[in-house]
């Protein structure tokens, strides 16, 4: 498999294929109008610039989760996948994905760092879980998603949209959901 690292946040623009990619996020909420604030993100994704095309998932409810694991107290989540086509560089979809959080009222915490993401309930959360075959370890542009192989909440809606999904780095998202439904993951 042909890979590209990107190294630089700010030099991915240069690095990044001339043509379009695919590019998949997921989408949850757990505060306020859920649905109709999902909704509302999916035609907000669809109007980015130089986004051609986007495919999504039915939604699924889940079970929030936080540093300990699943907490059942907590608002239940309503998520979804949605693939883009689109010609941005990662950097840049990364920074639409964030404008489209905030449109929604999502309040990002101080301290959320790649290392340390924020647990906080949240009335939309965009992640961008990989971008093509591109992989990159900055702390301000992990590619994949560090932590979708270990969400059945991002797996099993990926594959609803596309059978024959791969994450990079992982190998097949329908053999890794698989392994993390063997071992009781959520």
């Amino acid at each position: 498999m042909n890979r590209r690292l990107a190294q630089g946040f700010d030099g991915d623009v240069e690095r990044h294929p001339r043509g379009p990619v695919e590019a998949v996020v997921a989408l949850g909420a757990n505060l306020g109008e859920r649905a109709e604030t999902m909704t509302a993100a999916i035609k907000d994704l669809a109007r980015v610039p130089l986004v051609d095309a986007v495919r999504v998932s039915e939604p699924i409810e889940s079970v929030a989760m936080k540093p300990d694991g699943p907490d059942a107290a907590a608002p239940a989540y309503l998520n979804a996948v949605a693939i883009l086509t689109t010609r941005l560089a990662p950097s840049v979809l990364l920074g639409y994905l964030h404008a489209i959080e905030q449109r929604h009222g999502r309040v990002r915490s101080a301290a959320r760092t790649a290392s340390e993401p924020g647990w906080e309930d949240r009335t939309l959360d965009l992640d961008l879980i990989a971008y093509g075959d591109v992989v990159s370890d900055d702390p301000r542009l992990l590619l994949p998603h560090p932590r979708a192989a270990e969400r059945d909440f991002v797996l099993g809606p990926w594959l609803a949209v596309d059978p024959d999904a791969v994450l990079p780095g992982t190998g097949r998202v329908d053999e890794a959901l698989r392994r993390l439904r063997e071992a009781g993951g959520r």
